[in-house]
């Protein structure tokens, strides 16, 4: 071999790139089942202290002779209060970390959950719901954005669906045991049970978690965050997944917050521990959740969002029925739509933000929040002056927008393939 050939592979050699391996985690890797059952805790401490007085509406409105829409102040309040600080309470953990601000942000919530109890008015509740909620603002934008950063883009789908799958069963558990044990002890020790739940939930989160590897602090400064914020207001994908988790959130805060109301009326008439019961589909939710990333990959992001609001329609229209097995299956369909919708937008919004991830996790879980308060005051107000059916009716035209947008999107990916 002559000299040259020899320095010509040699050249060679030397600029041949280097594959560097990927740190992050992935399924079957170290760290990944503690990280998913972790936030999966998460999701249900946070579920399961926010709507803890849904199932209870009924017997609140009893002891404050209040009615469903007044009493309806004690979830929108939650959700509002979330809505409004989830924003300042991401650019947090940009500086300070994701794990920190979950953590601080659990502690306050179970707090506050364990005063709860103790209220000595509705307008007193309402408060300390709302300082909940905006307690509870520093989890759902950060959990996405620890993910985004720790997780590899490939599980990334599945594991913020892990993540929702616990917001169901924090949603489903919370609402079962306050329906079983107001009915024995009334609504307060239900939602002092619901407090203990959650305490128990962030012991176990904090010790669990994975310290962050991928992690880099941001800074604090408003000019800075405000400019985060518009860009990605100004990106048009973002915006439609905003409005798409708002109105998802709106069908599934009016029916919830309602059906209580309903079941506990003619022609059911059923107890509060079997209307808590009722909750229990939140199951279905789980599964559509986790399996949201799977669904994605047959259908498509537009595809997932198209089933999951058909899914959603059709059992709104079944939930009409005055006969208590068809108003089960229409919860079932409505619970799976939401979650696999809300699993797929949710994870869309992580992929999409390159720049800003916990901004951008945090305008969309504000508008989820926004449309689950609207929801709830606008399902009760609704119920209060045309009955189920009126609250059917508000639920339809959501879900019509979420096929509006939709389609919006598949026009504007067809005009610029680059928002595909």
């Amino acid at each position: 071999m002559s000299p040259a050939s020899t320095g010509a592979s040699t050249t060679v050699a030397a600029v041949a790139p280097v594959s560097v391996p990927d740190s992050r985690m992935a399924p079957g890797g170290p760290g990944y089942r503690r990280m998913s059952f972790a936030l999966f805790l998460a999701g249900v401490a946070t579920f399961a202290l926010l709507y803890c007085t849904q199932a209870l509406l009924p017997l609140i409105s009893g002891e404050f002779a209040a009615t469903a829409s007044q009493a309806s102040w004690t979830v929108a309040a939650a959700t509002g209060g979330l809505a409004l600080f989830v924003l300042p309470m991401s650019a947090l953990s940009e500086r300070f970390g994701r794990r920190t601000v979950m953590t601080a942000s659990l502690t306050v919530a179970v707090t506050v959950g364990i005063l709860v109890p103790f209220a000595p008015s509705l307008g007193w509740l309402v408060v300390l719901r709302g300082l909940q909620g905006a307690a509870l603002a520093g989890l759902p934008a950060s959990a996405t954005a620890y993910l985004a950063e720790e997780v590899r883009p490939r599980a990334l789908v599945t594991a913020i669906g892990l993540f929702v799958a616990g917001n169901s069963v924090g949603g489903m558990s919370g609402r079962v045991i306050t329906g079983w044990v107001a009915q024995e002890w009334g609504w307060r020790v239900a939602v002092g049970a619901v407090g203990v739940l959650a305490v128990g939930c962030a012991v176990a989160f904090r010790l669990l978690l994975p310290a962050p590897r991928h992690f880099t602090p941001g800074s604090l400064r408003p000019r800075l965050l405000l400019s985060t914020v518009r860009d990605h207001l100004a990106n048009p994908l973002l915006r439609r997944l905003y409005a798409i988790g708002a109105l998802f959130m709106t069908v599934f805060g009016g029916v919830y917050t309602v059906i209580g109301y309903r079941l506990t009326e003619a022609p059911f008439s059923l107890p509060q521990g079997i209307v808590g019961s009722i909750f229990l589909v939140y199951l279905v939710g789980t599964v559509s959740a986790s399996t949201a990333g799977r669904l994605v990959g047959r259908l498509g992001r537009r595809g997932a969002l198209y089933l999951a609001g058909g899914t959603t329609a059709a059992g709104l229209l079944l939930t009409l029925a005055d006969t208590l097995p068809l108003v089960l299956a229409g919860l079932v369909l409505i619970t799976t739509g939401f979650f696999a919708g809300h699993a797929v937008a949710s994870s869309a919004v992580s992929s999409t933000a390159t720049t800003g991830r916990a901004q951008a996790s945090a305008l969309y879980q504000s508008a989820y929040y926004i449309g689950s308060s609207a929801g709830s005051m606008a399902g009760a107000a609704a119920y209060h002056a045309g009955g189920w059916a009126a609250t059917v009716c508000v639920g339809v035209l959501a879900v019509l927008g979420v096929v509006t947008i939709t389609v919006m999107g598949s026009r504007a990916a067809r005009l610029q393939p680059s928002l595909a």
